[in-house]
């Protein structure tokens, strides 16, 4: 595995346990919008290394993470103190399943996400690919707190912005939720979709397995609970390298 040094360019912390950094990309450095690298750092002259999910597109020179703050975790303990012009490592042959390739064109793809799982999604709402496929594209996306949903006011204006507006040319749609503060949106994605809450509230046509797909990325339970709706309820295909399906998510984060 080839292993690359970035110089870390901006870092900014949202909360005690979530921060965003931007890098330097390696001119060979390629990936799909929607995939991860493995990063991380040296520590005891031995490369410390886990997945990421880049959350900037993969035209841009640079490249963008999110990523928790866990005090006692073997990398986010250490790589949480970084600032500009120190240096992390990466790997440069990136991977996932979150990418357009494993997807059937359509109406709408529905991106669902909590947490850090919005990462991906970041990346792929700034693809050219995606916009090409579907005529909407619609992030759900749930934090806890109103403080962790990073870059609310950029996704929010992102059909706006003097760039990627020329890319989303009105197609992208925003639902953010918080689910342990008062917020316009308040609870789980899963709940908003499955009682059609979501659905009620935007006047957004409900999923159809035959025009619309599904990105899927956050904790556990929410992959697995969206895995047995679009499986056994709506009757989905699951996409993979050889596949095009109706939804798409990480199985590096499904277990069964």
């Amino acid at each position: 595995m080839a292993i690359v040094r970035e110089k870390v360019l901006e870092v900014e912390h949202y909360t005690e346990r979530l921060f965003h950094f931007k890098t330097t990309r390696d001119q060979g450095t390629r990936f799909r919008d929607g995939e991860f690298l493995m990063i991380g750092l040296e520590v005891d002259n031995k490369p410390l290394l886990r997945a990421y999910s880049i959350a900037s597109p993969n035209y841009e020179d640079y490249m963008e993470w999110f990523s928790i703050k866990v005090p006692d975790g073997p990398l986010t303990s250490k790589l949480q103190h970084i600032k500009c012009g120190d240096e992390i490592i990466t790997n440069t042959k990136a991977v996932g399943t979150l990418v357009m390739d494993n997807l059937k064109s359509g109406r709408n793809l529905y991106l669902l996400a909590t947490g850090t799982g919005v990462a991906p999604f970041m990346s792929l709402v700034r693809g050219l690919e995606t916009y090409e496929q579907y005529e909407n594209v619609i992030l759900l996306w749930s934090t806890r707190l109103v403080k962790e949903l990073a870059h609310k006011d950029f996704l929010e204006n992102l059909n706006k912005h003097q760039v990627w507006g020329e890319i989303t040319q009105g197609k992208f749609k925003f639902y953010p939720s918080v689910t342990r503060e008062d917020f316009e949106n308040t609870g789980r994605i899963t709940d908003a979709l499955f009682n059609g809450s979501f659905y009620k509230k935007t006047g957004i046509q409900p999923f159809e397995k035959d025009k619309d797909s599904a990105m899927i990325c956050g904790s556990l339970p929410m992959n697995l609970e969206f895995k047995r709706y679009f499986e056994e309820t709506l009757g989905c295909l699951e996409g993979n390298g050889n596949t095009k399906g109706d939804f798409v998510l990480e199985k590096s984060f499904v277990e069964r």
